[in-house]
């Protein structure tokens, strides 16, 4: 029997407003994504072979829609479980006429496994993730090593991770493990836009860690 997987993520859906359960109504045809057998062609998706960046746990989609506009060049897939999050990026999408961006409401570990192909990727953004700061809760935590191998295998030869938290002892940890993949090159974090959660962590007092790693594993 297989060993059930240790989620890090605990599912709670919330109401929908109704703005947001309208736009998942009329726009998940458009911008939505399923979980299927085999890999996205991003060519066929997005209409273009412009680069890819997968955002995991965007939120409410804010910061994401955010770079969608500010960066039309660059193609974007979002995974989120929270569906009033997901509605809602779905109407900034179709209020600011954002054609860049596709979303996945499903758990971001099937998402790459299923759905991403091995060395298609220029970026993934993690992006204040839950951080467990119970010890005996570490093991929920999204970057773990055999997470950081599958973004290893996904990203594109200079790949980017870019993670931030504002919880201290999760960026040391993560730090720490990123060290141990000599395929990975530490290097300044991007600039991005702020997120919700950030300024919550800016209203407490904490300090917000932007770090970021190229992969240098030629695919």
């Amino acid at each position: 029997m297989m060993e059930r997987r240790i989620r890090s993520f605990v599912l709670r859906q919330g109401r929908l407003t109704p703005g947001q359960e309208k736009a998942l109504e009329e726009t998940w045809p458009t911008f939505g994504c399923e979980l299927k057998d085999g890999a996205l062609v991003f060519a066929d998706l997005f209409g273009n072979r412009n680069p890819v960046h997968l955002e995991i746990g965007f939120g409410l989609g804010e910061s994401l829609a955010t770079q969608a506009l500010e960066n039309p060049d660059i193609n974007y897939i979002g995974v989120e479980v929270h569906r009033p999050g997901v509605g809602h990026l779905l109407m900034l999408l179709r209020d600011q006429g954002l054609g860049n961006v596709r979303v996945f409401a499903e758990d971001s570990i099937e998402v790459l496994n299923q759905c991403i192909a091995d060395g298609s990727l220029e970026r993934v953004q993690i992006f204040f993730p839950d951080p467990w700061p119970k010890k005996r809760h570490h093991k929920r935590r999204i970057m773990q090593p055999a997470f950081v191998g599958l973004l290893e295998r996904k990203l594109t030869h200079g790949g980017m991770i870019h993670f931030a938290t504002d919880w201290e002892p999760y960026a040391e940890d993560v730090e720490t493990l990123l060290e141990a993949y000599p395929d990975f090159q530490r290097v300044d974090a991007p600039a991005r836009p702020e997120t919700k959660f950030e300024r919550r962590g800016l209203r407490l007092g904490h300090k917000i860690n932007d770090l970021a790693w190229l992969s240098k594993v030629v695919k």
